[in-house]
């Protein structure tokens, strides 16, 4: 192989980048298969709630200091058992938070805020069965 295939498939090596945060709550949960079932407004944020027919899959957007390390959490539950959250500072959403909960009820919810701890949460009461 010649300097100017190796200058070239080193150069096209490098400009890999790391990998962006996704571009949707869609794209956050995995995918088109996905689809928003609810949303609930806070200071900060936006709480999404997806549906695939078989999994809950909860993002929290962030719409107050995108870019920057925040704090965002995002949670889903079914019962007192099973419960999965993703607390912590990001720059752009909080989750995903993915349950399995066929035929059950859920809560879903998350928090946003400017510092270390969330000033603004919400969780829902038990609903969306099925």
């Amino acid at each position: 192989m010649g300097l100017t295939a190796v200058a070239v498939l080193t150069g096209s090596l490098t400009l890999a980048g790391p990998a962006n945060a996704a571009s949707s709550p869609i794209e956050a949960c995995g995918g088109g298969s996905y689809h928003e079932i609810d949303h609930h407004d806070i200071d900060g944020a936006r709480i999404h709630l997806l549906y695939n027919g078989k999994t809950n899959c909860v993002v929290t957007w962030k719409t107050k200091y995108v870019g920057k390390k925040t704090f965002v959490s995002a949670f889903v539950s079914v019962g007192s058992n099973r419960a999965k959250s993703d607390p912590g500072q990001f720059e752009f959403y909080g989750g995903p938070v993915k349950l399995d909960a066929a035929g059950e009820c859920i809560r879903w919810g998350g928090g946003a805020g400017p510092g270390i701890g969330a000033t603004d949460v919400w969780f829902s009461q038990p609903g969306h069965c099925g």
